[in-house]
């Protein structure tokens, strides 16, 4: 790697069209859980922190809260597989920091949003900011593992928030399993926030 000498690395590529996945799984493995496995690599070889930004998907979703160190799955679809199996991936590197978040674009781009699908996941203009902090920060984060969102609500709700035609639906109608809850506990981001907005005071 030469002199190249980072702070940090920051693993955020995925693979992420959770319905698509089904129809092309092995470019999906390829990026989410090959792409990792190159990447936690890269920052042994550099002896350099690895920040990985992983999914809510990788619980099963029959509960949500889920906090930190809940067990993951079982998985519920392929993208789910590949994103618990890159989480591993990520904890190769000596020093890492596994980054739990979901955000959407800031507009909703389909015509129809679930109701019955439950999430802490907001819009990225709002995620984007909170996990800019965590970068900020990385270095004197101790925990391995850490969940950035927001609070639990379904996508419906969510999406009304920013436009208020979209069309109620259920998630029977979706071309792919997807997991009931999996709504975050942010606890501890929030308690690590509050310090170091404190730390900027002084």
């Amino acid at each position: 790697m030469g002199n190249i000498q980072p702070e940090l690395i920051v693993h955020a590529a995925a693979y992420t069209n959770v319905g698509g996945v089904e129809q092309d799984r092995e470019l999906c493995w390829n990026i989410n859980v090959k792409g990792t496995r190159n990447v936690a690599a890269a920052a042994n070889v550099v002896e350099t922190k690895l920040l990985h930004v992983s999914t809510d998907y990788v619980f099963s979703g029959d509960e949500g809260n889920y906090r930190e160190d809940d067990t993951p799955g079982p998985v519920v679809n392929y993208y789910s597989l590949t994103k618990l199996v890159a989480e591993e991936a990520a904890r190769s590197a000596a020093s890492h920091l596994i980054v739990r978040t979901s955000f959407r674009p800031r507009q909703f781009q389909y015509p129809t949003a679930f109701s019955d699908v439950y999430t802490s996941q907001d819009y990225v203009d709002i995620i984007a900011p909170m996990i800019a902090s965590v970068i900020q920060h990385a270095q004197d984060i101790e925990e391995r593992v850490l969940h950035v969102a927001t609070e639990r609500k379904n996508v419906y709700e969510l999406t009304r928030r920013r436009n208020p035609e979209v069309h109620e639906g259920k998630r029977a109608e979706a071309n792919v399993v997807l997991p009931a809850d999996v709504s975050l506990n942010t606890d501890r981001f929030e308690e690590l926030h509050r310090s170091w907005k404190l730390s900027d005071r002084h």
